[in-house]
């Protein structure tokens, strides 16, 4: 039975992708809903109105009036609670709650619960062919892929969970079975005042764990809330009791769980330190849920990574093509730059730049000056990296995608590595950073 009461109204707030998702949950649960959004033209609502005619839909801006009819918002993630009509709403005392909230009130099978400034879709999508491995009944979604509600089926045994502050914001009581935060860097500081409150945002993951894991290289990873629960960690050090790690032997580093080694680095398909984190991160959650290690190292071997994330194009003259056009911030840059960079013979040429997010770049500067031969900026930003780097290493200006690609060509020298991995989002030049890292991968092809 549906935990949700019935003799209640309520609202969705946001048409898109997990609004839709909502109105198919409450529509097909007999719950009496309307829907709202700020555009004059989101982008489900033809579908809306073709599946739903019934449903009373408001478009353009919000009505505080009408919001308060509500006993109940469900408020879409790209949507700010700081957002005044929101604001006003809750003044009155109708409660904002999510889609996630409203998925953890109806699973019935154990949630693993991923969040983070980077990696996150790597961890989940690794934990979710670990589970399948093991020969689990498993769903994976949330913010990545499928929606969070569509994924609800008695037949599951475990839910894998990617979820982002936005997500988060409006989630209360989550109850995952084992809940981690792999790191903590800068990130939508457009939307939060800054870090802290985007920190407080991401933590709202450990509300309800019955475990946790912690990355033991980021101590913002480490829960504000849920002091005396279980807990597993992991990093690229040595492990020791209930931790993951790397432990070295003759030579050969091996991904390790306590003082047993697992299995050799070198059959990683994925490469670069940030990858090997990612491994033993996903170890330790999937451990904390009993898969067995014969499962998830089995899964480990054959998992090739997720396009457009430190994901190899090609070779060419004896120079290495790489897409990180997901690296839409500093700190999943700096793990590209550092993990891979410390992986090369040679040096990194950087692409970077475009839509920073009210982001300080100067963490960059380090690493760059230690593992890049040089920098080619565009984009939007790209004079605020600039001045971040200051003489860290040589610059250059590129007007497209294209012109950047053809004077790495020129800057590259064999045994180095051109990393489109831009720090940035991508709206100021491309739809999105799927687009972008298409495009650069085509252009580098088309340099064959």
């Amino acid at each position: 039975m549906s935990l949700i009461a019935s003799d209640h109204f309520r609202i969705v707030v946001g048409l898109g992708k997990s609004g839709m998702s909502l109105v198919r949950f409450l529509a097909n649960r007999g719950t009496s809903f309307a829907v709202a959004d700020t555009r004059e033209n989101p982008p489900e609502l033809v579908t809306l109105r073709r599946d739903y005619p019934h449903v009373e839909v408001r478009c353009g801006e919000l009505d505080v009036e009408f919001l308060c009819r509500a006993d109940e918002l469900y408020v879409s993630p790209g949507l700010a609670l700081a957002t005044p009509a929101l604001q006003a709403a809750a003044a009155r005392g109708v409660k904002l709650s999510g889609d996630i909230d409203l998925f953890a009130r109806n699973a019935k099978a154990p949630i693993v619960a991923i969040s983070g400034s980077n990696a996150k879709s790597t961890v989940t999508t690794l934990v979710g062919e670990m589970a399948a491995a093991a020969g689990k009944r498993v769903a994976v979604g949330g913010n990545l892929g499928t929606p969070a509600l569509d994924l609800l089926s008695d037949d599951i045994e475990l839910y894998v969970m990617e979820l982002s502050s936005f997500q988060l914001e409006t989630t209360h009581d989550l109850g995952a079975e084992v809940a981690t935060v792999l790191n903590v860097s800068e990130d939508h500081m457009d939307r939060y005042s800054g870090l802290p409150a985007y920190h407080l945002a991401k933590h709202r993951i450990f509300r309800g764990a019955r475990q946790v894991v912690v990355n033991r290289q980021d101590a913002l990873s480490r829960p504000l809330m849920g002091e005396g629960l279980p807990c597993w960690t992991f990093g690229l050090g040595k492990p020791d009791f209930k931790a993951f790690g790397i432990r070295e032997e003759n030579g050969e580093k091996y991904l390790a769980f306590e003082f047993q080694n697992l299995m050799p680095v070198r059959e990683l398909k994925i490469r670069g330190a940030h990858n090997q984190s990612n491994a033993l991160a996903a170890l330790a959650l999937g451990h904390a849920v009993g898969l067995p290690f014969d499962a998830m190292l089995s899964a480990l071997r054959s998992f090739g990574g997720l396009e457009h994330r430190c994901q190899w194009v090609r070779d060419l003259d004896g120079v290495s093509y790489y897409n990180d056009s997901k690296a839409t911030n500093v700190g999943a840059a700096l793990a590209a730059i550092e993990g891979l960079g410390a992986d090369i013979d040679g040096k990194l040429v950087l692409i970077a730049g475009g839509d920073g997010k009210g982001a300080d770049f100067k963490d960059l500067k380090g690493p760059v000056a230690e593992h890049c031969r040089a920098v080619v900026l565009m984009g939007r930003d790209s004079d605020l990296i600039a001045a971040a780097l200051g003489d860290a290493v040589p610059q250059v200006r590129a007007t497209s995608l294209d012109d950047a690609i053809a004077r790495c060509k020129a800057l590259a020298q064999s045994g180095d590595a051109v990393l489109l991995s831009p720090a940035c989002a991508s709206f100021d030049m491309f739809k999105n950073y799927e687009e972008r890292g298409q495009l650069f991968a085509r252009a580098v092809e088309a340099l064959a």
